[in-house]
């Protein structure tokens, strides 16, 4: 159960909370500062998985000017919504705020998509955005 939860933990800090291009090329100590936020988190039991997060998620996805960050956050938060991912929408909520995002869009969001995705999955989300909101 601790491994799953460390794993759970991993994955949401990796796909969130402040995943900006920047902070994923951020070292976490002045030790490890060839290494990326993402190598620190998983690169030593997935290393393919790591590099794949920095050069193509962070590096080329997220970054393709063809959709806005704030318009690539409300898709991401609609998917995670729709396939049911609490642990990576906590984080994507906190990144679609920092990318323009109000606290009464996403709201409208998880609403809409209770419609699309099923109650279950928005009750879901309104607990977490709950959560994230009053993290403040």
């Amino acid at each position: 159960m601790k491994n799953r939860m460390s794993g759970m933990l991993c994955a949401a800090i990796v796909f969130g909370a402040g995943v900006e291009a920047t902070m994923a090329q951020e070292p976490a100590s002045n030790l490890e500062s060839a290494k990326s936020r993402t190598q620190q988190l998983m690169g030593d039991i997935a290393p393919k998985l790591a590099e794949l997060t920095d050069d193509v998620l962070y590096t080329d996805v997220w970054e393709r000017p063809q959709l806005s960050q704030r318009d690539r956050s409300l898709v991401t938060v609609s998917a995670l919504i729709a396939l049911n991912r609490p642990d990576q929408l906590r984080s994507h909520l906190v990144r679609a705020k920092s990318n323009g995002l109000t606290e009464e869009q996403l709201v409208e969001t998880i609403t809409h998509m209770a419609f699309y995705s099923g109650w279950p999955s928005a009750v879901s989300a309104i607990a977490i955005a709950k959560d994230v909101f009053a993290e403040k």
